[in-house]
């Protein structure tokens, strides 16, 4: 997904949309914060009971927006001709679902819980899974830039 966001920036850009660097710094300074907001997420207190469950049930529309969202965003950018608007509205809408996502993996609501297609990983490794995330929020608010 890296690589796609990747790609659909240069489209983006190629396409003659752009900020100033005042913008972008002021970007980098939102993405430090959603780096903390991701470290702070993992080391929580765990949840239990029908909060896990909440918690869960959001994550998982939230991950399914998404990936409308990039569904999207390919049949735009894959097309002949991208209907920027489209591509706006995807790329904004992954950019603040990606801030949401700080939220979405406390302990407490991994597989061990209920059912879920998150991978264990993220709560045996919450430290790698926060820079990971962190590093998706700075790629999805600097697609949503551009």
């Amino acid at each position: 997904m890296r690589i796609f966001l990747i790609a659909a920036t240069v489209a983006l850009v190629a396409c003659g949309g752009s900020q100033s660097s005042q913008a972008s710094n002021a970007g980098a300074n939102r993405s430090d914060a959603a780096a903390g907001v991701a470290m702070t997420a993992a080391a929580a207190a765990p949840v239990s009971g029908a909060r896990a469950l909440a918690i869960m049930h959001q994550r998982h529309e939230g991950m399914e927006a998404i990936g409308k969202a990039n569904k999207s965003l390919r049949r735009e950018l894959g097309g002949g001709s991208p209907d920027i608007a489209a591509v706006r509205n995807a790329a904004a809408k992954i950019d603040g679902l990606s801030r949401e996502a700080s939220g979405w993996f406390p302990a407490g609501t991994g597989p061990d819980i209920g059912k879920t297609g998150a991978k264990p990983e993220i709560w045996k490794t919450p430290k790698d899974f926060a820079a990971k995330l962190a590093a998706f929020q700075r790629s999805s608010e600097a697609f949503n830039a551009a």
